[in-house]
C-alpha cells in the first residue's frame, strides 16, 4: 500500500510536529481533535512549529547550516539538493493543507494510516481505540506514538490487531529524525513493513525493534537520564542551570536535562513520573512522590516549558 491520507489524532507537541512533517513531506493531513478548546490549543501549536521550520530552514540556507546540529535531515537530507525557496514553499503549503477536524468519523474516512499521538493515559487511549474501531476502513493501519506503554496493552481494543503497531518519533522530529517501529505479538508483517516504508517517505530514520520493550529504545535510555537529573532537583542536591551545565560542559551534549525537559513539557514529564508513584523506594533510587509535587507546582504556575516561554528556564 501506499499511504495517500493520514490522519493524526491528537494535536500536542508531538502531534502538531508530526501531523506538520507529514504534510511537509506530501501527504494529505487531517489532525483529529475532542474539542473545539483543543482546536484553540493546537492551531498556535502549528504556527509555532511552522516559524521553527522557516528558521531551520534560513539557518540551513546559512554558512554555518551545515555545521553539526545545525543540518535538519527532515528538511532535507542531501545538502547538494537543498534550494531553500522550494522548502520554505513545502513548508507553507504543509500549514496550509492540514485540516483540523471533531467530528471523529469525518476524520477517519478513507485514512490509509491512523497515528494515536494522545497523552500517556492508558485509560484514554483505551476510550479512543474502542470509538475508533468501527469506523476505521479495513485498510487502515493504527499506530500508537506512545513514548512509554507497549502496543500490546491496546491491540484487543482497536478491532485491528493485525494492523497495530507502535511508531514512536523524537520531539524535533525536524531535526531529530527517527521514528521508532515496534510491533506486537499480533501485528502483521505487511503492515510492519509499510509503516517502515512510511517512515522513509516522510525523511525519517526508521529504527526497527525485534520484539517489544517498555520505553522502546529511545527513552528507554533518556527517562533514566531525565529521572536522575529531576531527582537532584527534587532532593535540593541542586539547581536545574547547575545540572544542565554540569551535563552540557561535562559531556559536549547540545543540550542538559532540563532543557529536554522543557521541550519535552511539564505535563508529559509528570505523566511519565506519575506512572512510577506507587513503586516501592527500594526498587528504585529516585523520590518520585517529591518529583510529582514539585512538577504539579510548576504546572499549576503555568511553567510548561518552551510552549507556555517558562519551565525551568525562560522563553522569549
Amino acid at each position: 500500500m501506499s499511504f495517500k491520507k493520514v490522519v493524526v489524532a491528537g494535536g500536542g507537541v508531538l502531534g502538531s510536529q508530526i501531523a506538520f512533517q507529514t504534510a511537509y513531506s506530501g501527504f494529505d493531513v487531517t489532525i483529529w481533535l475532542r474539542s473545539q478548546g483543543s482546536i484553540g490549543r493546537t492551531k498556535p501549536k502549528l504556527e509555532a512549529v511552522y516559524k521553527d521550520y522557516l528558521a531551520a530552514i534560513d539557518l540551513m540556507a546559512s554558512p554555518e547550516g551545515k555545521e553539526k546540529g545545525n543540518w535538519c535531515l527532515g528538511i532535507c537530507e542531501d545538502p547538494a539538493t537543498f534550494d531553500a525557496e522550494k522548502a520554505k514553499a513545502q513548508a507553507e503549503k504543509a500549514y496550509a493543507s492540514i485540516k483540523l477536524e471533531l467530528d471523529m468519523k469525518k476524520a477517519f474516512a478513507d485514512a490509509d494510516l491512523v497515528i494515536e499521538s494522545m497523552s500517556e493515559n492508558k485509560d484514554a487511549k483505551i476510550d479512543f481505540y474502542k470509538k475508533a474501531a468501527p469506523l476505521l476502513d479495513a485498510k487502515t493501519i493504527l499506530v500508537t506514538n506512545s513514548s512509554t506503554m507497549l502496543p500490546s496493552t491496546f491491540a484487543k481494543y482497536t478491532g485491528r490487531p493485525d494492523k497495530y503497531l507502535s511508531l514512536h518519533f523524537a520531539n524535533e522530529i525536524w531535526k531529530n529524525n527517527t521514528a521508532e517501529i515496534m510491533g506486537q505479538a499480533k501485528t502483521d508483517s505487511k503492515a510492519y513493513q509499510e509503516v517502515v516504508s512510511f517512515a522513509s517517505d516522510i525523511h525519517m530514520i526508521p529504527l526497527q525493534l525485534h520484539k517489544e520493550k517498555n520505553g522502546y529504545l529511545l527513552n528507554s535510555m533518556l527517562v533514566p537520564f531525565l529521572l536522575s537529573a529531576l531527582d537532584l532537583w527534587a532532593t535540593d542536591v541542586s539547581d536545574p542551570k547547575t545540572i544542565d551545565t554540569t551535563w552540557v560542559r561535562g559531556t559536549g551534549a547540545p543540550k542538559g536535562p532540563f532543557a529536554i525537559c522543557d521541550v519535552v513539557g511539564m505535563k508529559t514529564c509528570d505523566e511519565i513520573v506519575s506512572m512510577f508513584l506507587k513503586v516501592p523506594s527500594f526498587l528504585a533510587p529516585y523520590h518520585f512522590k517529591e518529583i510529582h509535587k514539585r512538577l504539579q507546582e510548576m504546572i499549576a504556575q503555568n511553567k510548561l516549558g518552551v510552549s507556555s516561554g517558562e519551565g525551568f528556564f525562560k522563553y522569549k
